[in-house]
């Protein structure tokens, strides 16, 4: 099927309203012909299709999500029956075109590997960039298996979408011991990856939870210890952004184990101009409420039906997303990690 072919094909369907019947007259090919026509236009991305919502004002759930933690909410309709799974795979679709559209040539994108990116990854139509990079934004090893090539992988899968330059981050998610970790940050290599970090433009993650039906990464592959887990559930944690753990008030900071993560903390992540979050499944919420609380995010992409249980966890008349965000940041000094 020759490119030009599937150009005019596409032109005349999308731009000119003819019909794949008019189509195929034209082209002097099947009806069928032109349908595979195309759908290779959409999956090469020679085609992308925009879908722009009602500008209604009020009572839309993205416009109270956008109100309420001044970010920009984009809101994926899922049948409400729908299992987590297919919402994730619906939401991870939207994601893809939408980075798809804002990561152009010049840019640097950071990546926290997880579920959400690994579904995301699998839905890139390859848009390639020029003079463009990917950074990883937190370590994959782990005590009990490497981990290392489930996180190299998810951001080769990136980088190559987008035909970007690649830097892997070699460290574990999780040091032992904090004075190590204080120790690698001092090294020529990792110091090299933790500045191409400071120069992404957009950021790419996830929220994991304690919770969820879809299980995060780092609580189901060995990241964490039975001990360890059990210390977060009794700190009142809810969830993870970039392996940093949080509570759902956004507070991050007494947590101990995260002076030994390798992933940005909600400070170092709020340097970052565009910082797209997105998260499938309602039992995610609290883990979801506890990152929006901590400011990670300035564009929200999320299921119509965890939107709206995140709504109902909004009480009237409690402290807006900004002040709780100025209490997580008088915890302690400022820090990169």
């Amino acid at each position: 099927m020759r490119e030009d072919e599937t150009f005019r094909a596409a032109t005349m369907y999308y731009l000119q309203d003819e019909t794949m019947d008019v189509v195929a007259r034209t082209l002097g090919v099947s009806r069928s012909t032109v349908s595979r026509m195309i759908k290779s236009a959409r999956d090469t991305g020679m085609v992308r299709i925009t879908l722009r919502p009602p500008s209604r004002t009020g009572a839309s759930v993205g416009h109270r999500l956008s109100a309420a933690f001044g970010i920009k909410a984009h809101v994926v309709p899922v049948r409400q029956s729908a299992s987590e799974v297919h919402r994730l795979e619906q939401v991870a679709m939207v994601a893809a075109r939408l980075v798809s559209e804002w990561f152009t040539s010049g840019m640097v994108l950071g990546v926290a590997w997880g579920t959400t990116l690994s579904a995301i990854a699998r839905h890139l139509t390859p848009t390639p960039t020029r003079g463009s990079a990917v950074v990883q934004l937190n370590g994959s090893a782990n005590t009990f298996s490497s981990g290392v090539n489930y996180g190299t992988d998810l951001v080769t899968a990136v980088a190559e979408a987008f035909d970007a330059s690649i830097h892997h981050f070699p460290v574990p998610a999780f040091f032992d011991y904090a004075d190590t970790k204080r120790a690698m940050w001092r090294e020529r290599s990792i110091r090299r990856v933790l500045d191409v970090q400071r120069q992404a433009s957009m950021a790419l993650f996830g929220v994991g939870s304690l919770t969820a039906e879809v299980p995060s990464h780092v609580y189901s592959s060995g990241y964490l210890t039975e001990a360890e887990m059990a210390g977060l559930h009794t700190g009142g944690v809810v969830g993870d952004v970039c392996t940093n753990f949080l509570r759902a008030d956004g507070s991050y900071r007494d947590i101990a184990i995260n002076a030994r993560a390798s992933g940005p903390s909600p400070r170092a992540l709020r340097t970052i101009r565009r910082r797209v979050c997105v998260v499938a499944g309602d039992r995610k919420v609290p883990a979801l409420l506890g990152a929006l609380r901590a400011r990670v995010a300035t564009d929200l992409i999320v299921d119509e039906t965890t939107a709206a249980r995140l709504l109902e966890q909004i009480a009237p008349g409690s402290a807006p997303a900004g002040s709780l965000g100025q209490i997580v940041d008088s915890q302690g000094t400022g820090d990169r990690s």
